[in-house]
């Protein structure tokens, strides 16, 4: 339940999304940032990746992930091997923070 009562940002809800997805391939020792459509996101949304279900391709990362756009989740996969690499086509688990309000610029 929101409260008003805390000066600094509060979590409104934490839920997590489990969806299909089919990313590319990633160049050599580059990251590169791929979106998937995820109906419900907001460009507030605090998103951690948690991982593919399964096993992930041997040298890929999913690193950072965000909501630029309204219903557009943007991941960031690197390889750090040196060959192109395509993380694993499939179901990954994304945590999701909705903050009640604005976030604080500092904790003072």
């Amino acid at each position: 339940m929101p409260s008003t009562t805390i000066a600094r940002g509060n979590a409104l809800s934490t839920f997590y999304m489990q969806p299909s997805l089919t990313p590319s391939g990633v160049s050599p020792y580059i990251s590169a940032v791929q979106t998937f459509t995820m109906p419900g996101l907001q460009t507030t949304d605090i998103i951690q990746c948690v991982g593919a279900v399964g096993v992930q391709t041997a040298g890929i990362v999913s690193a950072e992930c965000d909501c630029y756009t309204t219903g557009i989740l943007s991941v960031q996969f690197l390889n750090s091997t040196s060959a192109t690499a395509t993380p694993i086509a499939g179901a990954y688990i994304f945590q999701v923070v909705r903050a009640e309000g604005p976030l604080p610029v500092n904790a003072v």
